[in-house]
């Protein structure tokens, strides 16, 4: 059975375009996921990546018409600037490190995870938002309170995983083959990888 390795951030924006295609796919596919948030501040810092304030203005200007663009195209709603972000995305991400233990949608909480925090003008560090969130995805909204040090443990884990494994952006995907597909726009591609067309 193939596995994927979803690496990303919660707040993501592209994260948050991938919906919950990635599962989609692995279905398709008969693969497993395992999603792996990570701090992206420090998969930048260890991978060469510019943080966003740090780039030039013409890269800053590009990325928002990007972001209106894909929001169109996907026909998923988009505040490009959010009241909330950037935000802790470690809270968020030990409830998904937690959920995935318990099974269950986890593909349908990142996505609400990150909607919540894209389209919805919700802070993801906040308790309540993630109890909000693990409950409208079936799961247990104690799950916001309970392995935190596990969940930290994972999240720094997923991290040097990450780095170790040639990651650098969010979402990347990690195929136990050893290809690997950088990005929301690569699903489709990641998909064909998996039906042997390319």
């Amino acid at each position: 059975m193939p596995h994927i390795d979803c690496f990303f951030g919660t707040i993501s924006p592209y994260a948050y375009f991938s919906g919950t295609r990635p599962q989609e796919v692995a279905d398709r596919h008969g693969a497993s996921v395992t999603y792996r948030p990570l701090d992206m501040a420090g998969l930048f810092s260890r991978t060469g990546g510019t943080p966003l304030p740090q780039r030039h203005q013409s890269r800053q200007e590009y990325r928002l018409q990007e972001l209106r663009r894909q929001s169109r195209k996907l026909g998923l709603p988009l505040n490009v600037k959010p009241a909330h972000w950037p935000t802790n995305p470690a809270p968020s991400s030990y409830a998904i490190i937690a959920a995935q233990k318990e099974g269950g949608d986890v593909a349908g909480l990142v996505h609400r995870i990150c909607a919540a925090c894209w389209a919805e003008e919700r802070d993801i560090a906040d308790d309540e938002v993630i109890r909000d969130c693990l409950s409208a995805s079936g799961f247990d909204p104690a799950l916001a309170d309970k392995g935190l040090l596990a969940g930290a443990e994972a999240y720094g884990r997923n991290l040097e995983d990450a780095v170790n494994a040639g990651v650098f952006g969010s979402p990347f995907f990690v195929l136990d083959d050893g290809e690997r597909f950088w990005g929301q726009d690569r699903i489709e591609d990641m998909d064909l990888h998996l039906a042997g067309k390319i």
